[in-house]
């Protein structure tokens, strides 16, 4: 790591140390008065070459000082809707990065200063296809549905998979992240299906460095809306069907909206995500046609190199190189030559 990036890291490890004090600092003006030359001194004792971003009322004061030392500052933003905080930091920022074009116009920033690179993900290269099928023990000809509820309402998902699990495993094979709440059920599930049928269901209270496995084997994913969900998803050009979760201001649904647009995904409201929803979800491997169309679609707008492409504008802006043009980052977030 160079000199910058080390500067870089210890102002943010320093930032997340002091989160609940510096927030309540900005929220009042007096403190935030305070706050501001507090960040200013950190910054010239660590003097980082720029600073990287992802928003929230903690980083008001570090991007104030910042830009009055002349420091370049970038803001990455991975929702279509920015929330108030990052739409106020944005103002502050030297340039912004994010997920989607439409995030551009939603923080009022000018089209010169916001790059397109997506969300950026892990790196998928070294996750063998077959390996990771035989992992989860799918053969030749058959079908693999991943089906997670990200952390938080995956009661929703596990009812769901309950009631269709008999049908479910006499079509396609099945992982399921249960969280730590649902483990024992699913396994008790699991036994109460024919033996020649058991294997099929592969249910997990988490999946660790296994997601990126699960994530390449599967065929179809069901799950949320988040970010990083939908770019690792379309990275590697799968087709999704989506269940926004209902208490995200509405962030997950608006995520959603330009993937079921472009014929990648299908979208199925918490409310109306049951038995029924989930084995309809899982007809569309049914139909080889539609799930190369939603593939194909999905491979359309995936972003596998999201983090070179941030990584370059970081860079560019620390060594104040004059920044690429922004048709060459977009080119670079989806692993095309530049």
């Amino acid at each position: 790591m160079t000199e910058a990036g080390i500067s870089v890291r210890r102002l943010a490890l320093r930032s997340l140390r002091t989160t609940d004090r510096s927030v309540h600092l900005v929220l009042d003006p007096a403190r935030l008065a305070l706050s501001v030359p507090q960040a200013a001194a950190i910054l010239a004792r660590e003097r980082p070459a720029a600073i990287l971003t992802t928003g929230g009322y903690v980083a008001i004061p570090v991007l104030s000082a910042a830009r009055t030392m002349r420091i370049p500052t970038i803001l990455w933003e991975g929702n279509v809707i920015p929330g108030r905080s990052v739409r106020t930091v944005a103002r502050l920022a030297s340039l912004v990065a994010v997920s989607f074009p439409e995030t551009c116009a939603a923080m009022a920033v000018t089209g010169a200063h916001c790059y397109l690179t997506g969300t950026p993900i892990r790196d998928f290269g070294a996750v063998d296809p077959d390996a990771a099928r035989a992992r989860f023990g799918v053969g030749p000809g058959e079908r693999l549905v991943l089906i997670f509820g990200g952390s938080q309402a995956v009661r929703r998902f596990n009812a769901a998979v309950a009631v269709a699990l008999p049908e479910l495993v006499n079509r396609v094979h099945v992982v399921h992240v249960t969280g730590e709440v649902g483990y024992a059920d699913a396994l008790t599930a699991r036994e109460a299906l024919p033996e020649e049928r058991r294997t099929w269901y592969r249910p997990y209270p988490f999946l660790g460095l296994e997601m990126a496995e699960a994530l390449v084997a599967a065929d179809l994913i069901v799950g949320r809306a988040g970010s990083s969900t939908l770019a690792e998803a379309t990275a590697l050009g799968k087709p999704l069907v989506v269940v926004p979760y209902p208490h995200a201001a509405g962030h997950q649904r608006a995520n959603a909206r330009r993937l079921v647009e472009s014929g990648a995904a299908r979208l199925v409201e918490d409310e109306a995500f049951d038995a029924a929803a989930l084995l309809d979800a899982a007809a569309i491997l049914d139909d080889p046609a539609t799930h190369a169309r939603m593939a194909a679609a999905s491979r359309e707008l995936g972003r596998p190199a999201a983090a070179d492409a941030l990584a370059e504008l970081v860079l560019a802006a620390a060594e104040r190189r004059p920044l690429p043009d922004r048709a060459a980052i977009d080119r670079r977030s989806r692993g095309l030559a530049a």
